[in-house]
């Protein structure tokens, strides 16, 4: 059983429940990815969404009159080849790690990081309208 320093428990309590599966007996990266991953995301959603946004209204990206499709393709394109963008949403959700959830991070971090990217694109692209918002203001 994992020991918990109290700001590793006052995270914990900051996070939102999310449905997932039972743990296995050894923590696998799918484990992670629904026991920390998916809470912290979801924690996480709105800052998110605004980082997205602003990046989105500094480099000038057309989202707001691209096409649905072009929507989703800008985005993508954003989260996944912008490498200032990747590690701000890499720090945005890494900095929300208990230790113990950390030391596991270190140890397989090129694989939870491509996990990570994928859940925050996907997150993203299903709230496109709430992102045009954000970076039209």
């Amino acid at each position: 059983m994992l020991s918990f320093t109290r700001p590793d428990a006052a995270l914990l309590a900051l996070r939102p429940a999310v449905a997932t599966a039972p743990a296995s007996g050894d923590a696998t990266s799918g484990d992670f990815l629904h026991h920390t991953l998916r809470p912290v995301l979801k924690l996480q959603n709105e800052l998110l969404l605004a980082v997205v946004a602003d990046f989105v209204r500094d480099h000038h990206v057309p989202l707001a009159t691209a096409s649905a499709a072009d929507q989703q393709r800008l985005l993508t394109e954003l989260l996944t080849r912008n490498v200032k963008l990747r590690y701000t949403v890499i720090g945005l959700i890494s900095g929300l790690f208990t230790g113990a959830e950390l030391a596991f991070y270190r140890e397989h971090r090129s694989e939870l990081n491509r996990r990570l990217l994928e859940l925050a694109v996907r997150r993203v692209q299903d709230q496109v309208e709430t992102v045009v918002k954000l970076s039209v203001v």
